[in-house]
């Protein structure tokens, strides 16, 4: 892959770097619990000081493997479904769950896109559209006729809650049969980003996230026209006795949930 500057990325696209080092850097370890060695190529591949995100943890790649599950979970029952991957950044899954079969949507702002296309392998089922997720003219561009499956890893928490349920309802609405996969953060978390800031090390604090939501708020979606089931998925298994421990009690208590980051499958009726 050739060598591509990435320092004019900014603001939450900037987070697509961030993300992009943590997974790398998980799945370059010897004992680390994600193979993904495109996330790897691509990180070398982009001039970038990734040293002032901080210290990197498995965190990234725990919730790649929870969409991971749940989109081979839909491909099993749906082999030629169309995924639909809202501002995905610099994710590398299509390589990861690539059946052979699937179509895929990318959907992302320009300079997001613009350096996809650049560094990234191409594939006559790989597809890019360069605009907002929240421009529902990509919408048009998706074959429902097999299924589908929209991802949006990492990107609602940033969103407005109004904007957030406007964009499910109008995807429960347009692809019946379907499902959703999309990640959020409790309300602490949310709080704290946006009163004090996540200080991720002396030169980076992550972009405010105004949205919030926990299993706690599921009823709200079931209300929805359209949406048929909301589930929260199973946390992977992580590396290290310790924290796969700890993790575990705190996803298996119900008392816990609102502490909790959730990843959400909806299922579209």
């Amino acid at each position: 892959m050739p060598v591509v500057n990435a320092r004019h990325l900014s603001g939450i696209s900037q987070t697509a770097l961030l993300t992009l080092h943590q997974r790398a850097s998980e799945a370059a370890r010897p004992d680390g619990i994600i193979v993904d060695p495109v996330a790897i190529a691509l990180r070398d591949s982009i001039d970038y000081d990734y040293h002032h995100f901080g210290r990197t943890h498995q965190a990234t790649a725990l919730r790649a493997l929870a969409f991971d599950h749940a989109a081979l979970d839909y491909l099993r029952e749906h082999p030629h479904a169309t995924v639909v991957a809202l501002a995905e950044g610099l994710q590398t899954s299509f390589w990861r769950i690539d059946n052979g079969h699937l179509t895929w949507l990318s959907v992302d702002l320009p300079p997001i896109v613009e350096l996809r296309q650049q560094l990234l392998p191409e594939s006559p089922r790989l597809h890019y559209r360069a605009q907002s997720a929240l421009d529902y003219s990509w919408m048009d561009r998706v074959d429902d006729s097999n299924g589908v499956l929209i991802t949006a890893e990492g990107l609602f928490q940033y969103l407005q809650r109004d904007a957030v349920f406007d964009l499910i309802s109008a995807c429960a609405k347009r692809f019946p049969g379907g499902q959703l996969v999309f990640d959020s953060v409790p309300r602490f978390l949310s709080t704290y980003s946006r009163r004090r800031g996540i200080k991720l090390s002396k030169h980076y604090t992550a972009p405010p996230m105004p949205f919030w939501f926990t299993a706690g708020q599921y009823d709200e979606l079931r209300a929805v026209p359209g949406i048929g089931a909301v589930r929260e998925l199973d946390m992977p298994t992580g590396r290290g006795r310790i924290v796969s421990r700890a993790a575990a009690l705190v996803y298996e208590l119900p008392a816990l949930q609102r502490f909790r980051a959730p990843t959400n499958l909806v299922e579209f009726c």
